[in-house]
């Protein structure tokens, strides 16, 4: 089954050098590009957050620990 994937608009941030570092030292640590982690980041917020969409690169790919639910429950997107 083939997965329809789109671009997303997003523009240069400005932000400042100690979050620049932090992003390139945790792409290097988990070896995924800066893109992924930030992608993986907001996914991982929106999945907290209680809302639902397909899986970020693959299907169920993100796991999350999500506080409405009982502690302890982890909530798959994807």
């Amino acid at each position: 089954m083939a997965h329809q994937t789109r671009s997303l608009p997003l523009r240069g941030g400005n932000v400042r050098e100690g979050f620049v570092q932090a992003l390139i030292t945790e792409s290097n640590r988990s070896g995924q590009s800066m893109s992924e982690v930030v992608f993986r980041a907001a996914a991982e917020r929106l999945a907290q957050r209680g809302i639902s969409f397909d899986g970020l690169f693959e299907p169920g790919d993100i796991q999350i620990s999500n506080d409405n639910h009982a502690a302890g429950s982890a909530r798959q997107a994807g």
